[in-house]
């Protein structure tokens, strides 16, 4: 089963929700970061995201999320390394996320364990720093290289 990668439009925002409501995962600022979404859909059916938040040279990568049907199918890691590549082509250097289960499947695409006094504030103040993510959440970082 192939689904097919393109950048999220407005008419997606609904079912992504969806996706993130099922997996637990926060919507909070959802809206205004939606254009820097990807989604993969298998079909018409939209089965899986990951987005950025961009803050100059460093970004937020997240709710990077896959339907349990297309879970163990390599969509969580292409959407991820597109997302790197994407955040490469804004200009961005630093990529950051949280995690409370998959921080394994980050350590394969390059992340390390950062504190969180070492994350840019810019991030820090993002919702998924203040509200949305517990503070027990694991921090993690890679630069962007060239795609």
């Amino acid at each position: 089963m192939s689904a097919g990668i393109r950048v999220a439009r407005p008419t997606d925002y609904a079912a992504v929700c969806e996706l993130l409501r099922s997996a637990k995962l926060p919507l909070d600022g959802l809206s205004a970061t939606l254009e820097n979404f990807l989604v993969a859909l298998d079909g018409a059916r939209l089965v899986a995201a990951a987005g950025l938040e961009v803050y100059g040279d460093a970004a937020l990568l997240r709710s990077v999320v896959v339907a349990p049907s297309h879970r163990g199918s390599g969509l969580g890691g292409r959407l991820s390394d597109g997302a790197l590549a994407m955040a490469h082509d804004m200009g961005v250097r630093h990529v950051y996320l949280l995690t409370d289960t998959a921080e394994e499947f980050f350590r394969r695409r390059g992340f390390a364990l950062v504190p969180r006094a070492d994350v840019p504030r810019s991030v820090q103040a993002s919702v998924e720093f203040t509200t949305a993510c517990p503070a027990s959440a694991t921090v993690m970082h890679r630069e962007t290289t060239p795609a």
